[in-house]
């Protein structure tokens, strides 16, 4: 068996992927319609719009199987990001770089493999739509184009969701996008029985920056330090900007004290930024922390307004 290599913008990819706060979330209409679809116009049992994350690659939608994961490693769909173009297996019991694979040797016992990249702002190669089935396939060239057609449209979907949840300025999540997917962090974080941290970040004397430099140079420093938070901090951190000048970041299995050594190595980042880059301004920020110990409960609304009246009392003794 030959697992598939990593892109080499493999980092920002998987930005980009959390970036929609799509992972793990329950299925949609929007992507189902498709799946179905190409399930009847290719006359295949499965069909599905897959998600390739760091380890795995998820199921936003599949239809025709009880499937909702299966390790990277094994994936054809890994495969299939690392091509501009369709990717398509005949027969992988006679592909040496599938023949052993166990979704081939056993089930869903893939023979026929039929992949398109859904490709995000001509960069980020998410994920596909791909299709399969139990016995080997060919395809026409009029099957492979309608392939193409569908994903084109699945691709479509992923933008429109990249609208509601993304910020448009900063390019990070929304208010929307980040309580979609840290309701669903907050719920693994008490089935698991992990401490559950987040941080409220309000810039400094941002109105200032404002009315002394102008809105673009307002725009610039929420820009700015919406970057730093995106290269600071650990990959499965999730962080938004949820208000003006207002920014979240969720730790899941993080102790208050560890959330708050992240934000003292931040705040040396954020300094060295304003020394290297010699901005008009200078950023600055405040920050409250509140950390739900494991096995308590509490909705996400009130972990919010605590981390807001934290980071708030910390910038009155600023």
């Amino acid at each position: 068996m030959l697992a598939p290599e990593k892109p080499r913008n493999e980092v920002e990819r998987l930005q980009c992927l959390r970036s929609l706060s799509l992972l793990d979330t329950d299925r949609e209409e929007r992507f189902d319609r498709i799946t179905r679809l190409a399930r009847r116009l290719f006359n295949v049992p499965v069909a599905t719009v897959t998600l390739v994350d760091d380890d795995r690659q998820w199921f936003k939608s599949c239809c025709g199987a009880d499937l909702t994961e299966t390790s990277r490693e094994v994936s054809f769909c890994g495969h299939a990001i690392l091509d501009d173009g369709p990717f398509i297996v005949s027969d992988a019991s006679q592909d040496k770089r599938f023949h052993d694979n166990p979704l081939v040797c056993g089930p869903p016992h893939i023979r026929f493999y039929a992949g398109v990249p859904l490709v995000y702002d001509n960069k980020y190669k998410l994920g596909t739509l791909c299709i399969f089935d139990h016995q080997p396939h060919s395809m026409d060239n009029d099957e492979v184009r309608d392939l193409v057609d569908l994903a084109k449209m699945a691709e479509q979907e992923l933008s429109a969701l990249h609208d509601a949840t993304i910020d448009e300025l900063t390019q990070i999540s929304n208010r929307r996008g980040f309580i979609k997917l840290a309701t669903k962090s907050l719920e693994n974080s008490h089935l698991h029985g992990t401490p559950f941290s987040l941080a409220f970040f309000d810039l400094n004397k941002f109105k200032e920056i404002n009315d002394k430099l102008g809105h673009q140079a307002g725009d610039d420093a929420l820009k700015d330090f919406a970057f730093l938070i995106s290269q600071s901090f650990r990959y499965s951190d999730l962080f938004a900007r949820v208000g003006g000048d207002e920014f979240v970041v969720l730790y899941s299995g993080v102790t208050e004290q560890e959330a708050q050594t992240m934000i003292q190595r931040f705040q040396k980042t954020v300094d060295e930024f304003n020394v290297q880059q010699k901005r008009p301004y200078q950023l600055s920020f405040s920050a409250g922390v509140y950390t739900l110990p494991a096995g308590k409960m509490m909705n996400l609304d009130e972990i919010l307004a605590k981390a807001d009246s934290r980071m708030y009392l910390s910038k009155m003794q600023s």
